[in-house]
């Protein structure tokens, strides 16, 4: 069986049925520089067309330009980042992230990085961590583009984190995963089920350094690219079991997380997490954490 037979397979036994899709681009407004009307404006006079995005707050979808969105004076100046819309979603999960001490576990590129400044109005601060030196150029770049002034980034492996002696309030997990296949087309003939357990084990190990550095009122959102439940309901299940974390309510786009994965019943608090199948965005998955017994 070839790899996208086999994958294939799994999303059906999973309830998805496989279709190809493409993505559409998306941006999201950055209100700490401009107002979206302003923006939209500035767009539209521009010749791009932009639709609303009904699931986002200031995301949106576009509908037609003659040229690239990020070769504009707008982009240039920070009005706005290109971001896909379902990577949107999980930084908007936060409650009341003003003011907040935030760990951003896994910065780069910096799109969610920028997102949390935006949702903070520069208030508080970041701490934005990335393994790879060569990516924090650009973190650093996009974060001076976005005019945001509350990021300290440092070179760091996310399960070292408790060595920066700090806790944290909101603690943002867009954790290294196997992506999926709608944003990389050769992603069939490169996955396999051997290198998806690989990143759920580095996953847990990250789950883990990050609850230590969780204050006791404090949030995590935990967040995939991938389509597989080994990174996703299986990872979220073994932290609920190991890790005294629980799941927290929220609504977004998305259908509920599966709660039995190939014969194996797991928590059932799962089904509050998201799982979002591709279509006119890429496969995502989202979950909201707190500590045992402190959850609402």
């Amino acid at each position: 069986m070839s790899g996208r037979e086999f994958f294939v397979t799994r999303y059906q036994e999973l309830g998805w049925k496989y279709e190809d899709v493409k993505q559409r681009q998306a941006i999201r407004m950055n209100s700490i520089n401009a107002k979206e009307e302003t923006v939209s404006k500035r767009l539209g006079s521009l010749g791009i067309e932009l639709e609303k995005i009904p699931f986002l707050e200031s995301g949106y979808w576009i509908s037609k330009s003659k040229f690239s969105v990020g070769a504009t004076s707008e982009y240039l100046l920070g009005l706005y980042s290109i971001q896909e819309a379902a990577a949107q979603i999980p930084v908007a999960l936060f409650t009341e992230p003003r003011d907040r001490v935030v760990l951003d576990a896994c910065a780069a590129p910096g799109g969610k990085t920028v997102q949390l400044a935006d949702s903070m109005q520069n208030t508080g601060v970041i701490i934005a961590l990335d393994i790879e030196k060569r990516r924090l150029a650009a973190v650093c770049n996009h974060l001076e583009r976005c005019h945001v002034k509350n990021t300290i980034v440092y070179h760091m492996d996310a399960r070292n984190a408790s060595k920066l002696k700090l806790s944290f309030d909101r603690i943002l997990l867009d954790v290294p995963c196997s992506g999926n296949f709608v944003t990389d087309e050769y992603w069939f003939r490169k996955r396999t089920v051997k290198d998806v357990k690989r990143n759920a084990r580095l996953q847990r190990q990250i789950l883990a350094e990050a609850t230590k550095v969780l204050e006791n009122d404090g949030e995590i959102v935990y967040a995939t690219c991938s389509l597989e439940p080994e990174e996703n309901e299986l990872n979220i299940d073994w932290a609920i079991k190991n890790l005294s974390l629980q799941t927290e309510k929220f609504k977004c786009h998305g259908e509920k997380a599966l709660t039995s994965v190939f014969g194996k019943n797991l928590d059932s608090s799962i089904e509050h997490c998201r799982r979002i199948w591709p279509g006119q965005t890429q496969g995502f998955f989202v979950c909201k954490l707190k500590k045992r017994g402190l959850a609402r």
